[in-house]
């Protein structure tokens, strides 16, 4: 990452000099910085607030119950797992945490999805039918509450950042059941080859 911004940064300065604009490259990179920081400072209390909301209901038990409102689903969707498998309880809670913008809980939960899920995998040297929909589920991003956008937003000074909820829900709906759909589509054409 860090040379992809070294050549961005080393590109505009040479652009700049080329086209006898280089003041005012280095005047946008000065007051590019001072927005990302402005904007770095608005997000600290927000998502102070929107993590604590979180960790309540973490802590409440209002994750462990949707998760469990989740997990019929879970066991349609992942059938080639064992009945009685970790994994299913674990992979309701990754996709409750994500979905309520507990990403920071989402992380660990998933990356332990993925050991359960390879333990039981047959085939060690690829990944399973149950890894690629779990990671097609998690890289759709389904969230009821996308915090963080609402937080950049306020930070950017948006009149009403919470706007973008109910657009962030519809897109993160949609995007997450084409996952679903695409994975148990490509599931079936690769049990062809197989």
């Amino acid at each position: 990452m860090n040379y992809i911004f070294f050549i961005l940064i080393a590109v505009s300065i040479i652009i700049g000099i080329f086209n006898n604009t280089l003041g005012e490259v280095v005047n946008s990179m000065l007051k590019a910085c001072d927005t990302a920081v402005k904007i770095s400072f608005s997000l600290i209390g927000i998502m102070a607030f929107w993590l604590g909301i979180m960790r309540i209901a973490e802590k409440s038990g209002i994750v462990k119950i949707l998760s469990k409102l989740l997990e019929p689903a879970a066991k349609i969707l992942f059938k080639d797992i064992k009945k009685d498998s970790p994994a299913i309880g674990d992979i309701s809670m990754s996709i409750t945490a994500n979905a309520l913008g507990l990403t920071n809980a989402a992380t660990p939960i998933g990356l332990k999805v993925m050991k359960e899920l390879q333990e039981e995998n047959p085939h060690k040297d690829k990944a399973s039918d149950a890894m690629c929909m779990f990671l097609g589920m998690n890289t759709a991003g389904f969230q009821i509450i996308p915090a963080t956008v609402v937080a950049v937003l306020a930070g950017a000074g948006a009149e009403k950042p919470a706007e973008i909820i109910l657009p962030a829900l519809i897109v993160t709906t949609l995007s997450f059941f084409i996952a679903i759909i695409t994975a148990l589509i490509l599931q079936k054409i690769w049990r062809k080859y197989d």
